[in-house]
């Protein structure tokens, strides 16, 4: 997991680029592969807590918390899981969900958009927030290279030929500077 501050110099404000991608006050969110949780607290204190936040890795999930409550927000429910089995873990439909900077490094991308179908309701949202693909050499952070390896990141298109199997539309594609865009899809029901 990179550093937090390269992160910060990427998006200095996470909550402009959440709302941005269509995160509004009266939704519930799913916060997917959450991290270190640098989304996460602005996500959780956006709207008022309806976060439930899952991580695979544990440990990452307790920074996440961490982080959450250094910002005196609240997250409705933390879950240390695997997102393929998101059905088994969330018990009631969500407006929107949220993965960043992760999706490149799923083995199996359209039954993870068939996962994040069936806890959506109906015309809910998923942002997938990746880097544009291009070298890394050509995506420097505080100076250094960064990213995933050029040959996992993935175009807009790529991302839509994967996710709409799993019933989804493209709604829109958010520019997210330097390197960085949200595709933004709906459910289809």
């Amino acid at each position: 997991m990179p550093a937090r501050e390269w992160w910060a110099a990427l998006w200095p404000r996470p909550e402009e680029t959440l709302r941005a991608l269509g995160v509004e006050p009266r939704m519930t969110v799913l916060d997917l592969c959450c991290g270190d949780g640098y989304f996460t607290a602005p996500l959780a204190t956006l709207v008022q807590g309806k976060v439930i936040a899952l991580d695979l890795d544990c440990e990452m999930l307790e920074q996440a918390k961490a982080e959450v409550a250094r910002q005196d927000a609240t997250v409705r429910q933390w879950l240390c899981a695997d997102a393929m089995a998101l059905s088994e873990h969330v018990a009631e439909p969500v407006d929107y969900v949220l993965m960043a900077n992760t999706f490149h490094g799923v083995p199996d991308q359209t039954g993870l958009a068939r996962a994040v179908h069936c806890v959506l309701r109906p015309q809910g949202l998923f942002a997938i927030v990746n880097w544009y693909p291009s070298k890394r050499e050509d995506t420097p952070v505080l100076g250094a290279p960064r990213g995933p390896r050029a040959e996992v990141r993935m175009s807009p298109q790529s991302v839509a030929a994967v996710v709409e199997p799993g019933r989804f539309r493209v709604a829109r594609i958010v520019e997210l500077p330097p390197y960085h865009y949200g595709a933004v899809f709906e459910a289809l029901r």
